[in-house]
Formats: structure tokens, C-alpha cells, sequence
């Protein structure tokens, strides 16, 4: 198996589990961020397959994936919505942990294939979808963070995140 089929079952096997967590969410913002998770693995998918079967492919306008905004904007939704935080389940961050570590594996053995590759090309499209993947991890620590907060904030004996009055 060469580096582009390992890219895409890692790929695929990415866009399951999201489209499985999207399934399993019953709060709606946290469902369209793992769609949107899927829809770009499937974006990379076809990429690699394009590059395995030799063919060019415009990795540019594949790649313009816009994680970060969708999750600025369904936290911002909530807010604006009055939404309580306790409508998150604690029982959902083993699924975004496990995305954390998808994304986090995903982005190194990308890094190492661009690190590898000879041909420019190739090293770009290595990279680019590198990048990608760290815009996802980032977007998935937050998810984790706004998830877990109230049990940080309660768990800070000192409160020192508290204004002094």
C-alpha cells in the first residue's frame, strides 16, 4: 500500500466515524460540525485518489475548508440563542477526544509524507492538506474546551480567573 491509498483509508475511515458521531449527537450545532469534519475528509479522499490514479487535481479549491468559522459561528449562535450549556451531555467527549487524536495522527503522518515527497507538487499538496488537518484539531480542541468548561471553571480551587473587587 502506498502512501496515497494509507492516506485514503485514513481518510474514509475519518469521514465514518464523523458521519457515525454526527448520527449519534442530539444537540444540532455539534452535529454540523462533524458534517462539515466529514464532508472535508471526503475532500481529501478525492485528492489522494486523484493523485493515485495519476491524475492533476486542484487541491486548491478542495482545501478551502472553513471548520474554524463554523465552529466560531455555532458557539456564537449559542450564545446569541440563549442556549444552555448543560444541553451538552458529558457523555459526548470521548467521541470529540477521539476525533482530536483522528486529526492529530492524520496531520503528522501528512506532515512526514510532505517532509518525504520529491516532487514539489506533491510536497504542496502534502502540506496544504497537512494544514487542513491542524485547522481541524484546532476546531475540535475548542468543541473539547467549551465542552469541558464548566468542570474547569468549578474545578479551579483558587478561582484566580476571577476579577478581584
Amino acid at each position: 500500500m502506498n502512501a496515497f491509498e494509507f492516506a485514503m483509508n485514513m481518510e474514509q475511515d475519518g469521514k465514518k466515524y464523523y458521519e457515525e458521531q454526527a448520527a449519534k449527537m442530539t444537540n444540532p450545532a455539534l452535529q454540523r460540525i462533524f458534517r462539515e469534519l466529514a464532508h472535508d475528509e471526503q475532500s481529501h479522499y478525492e485528492t489522494f485518489k486523484a493523485l493515485k490514479d495519476g491524475k492533476k487535481t486542484d487541491y486548491e479549491a478542495a482545501f478551502k475548508t472553513g471548520i474554524l468559522a463554523t465552529t466560531k459561528n455555532v458557539f456564537e449562535e449559542m450564545r446569541d440563542e440563549g442556549e444552555d450549556i448543560d444541553a451538552f451531555a458529558s457523555d459526548v467527549m470521548p467521541a470529540w477526544q477521539k476525533a482530536l487524536k483522528i486529526e492529530d495522527d492524520s496531520e503528522k503522518f501528512y506532515r512526514e509524507q510532505a517532509r518525504k515527497a520529491t516532487e514539489a507538487s506533491q510536497k504542496k499538496i502534502w502540506t496544504r492538506i497537512s494544514d487542513e488537518e491542524h485547522k481541524h484539531w484546532v476546531a475540535i480542541t475548542h468543541v473539547i474546551q467549551f465542552i469541558d468548561r464548566p468542570n474547569q471553571w468549578l474545578e479551579n480551587a483558587e478561582w484566580t480567573h476571577l476579577e478581584s473587587y
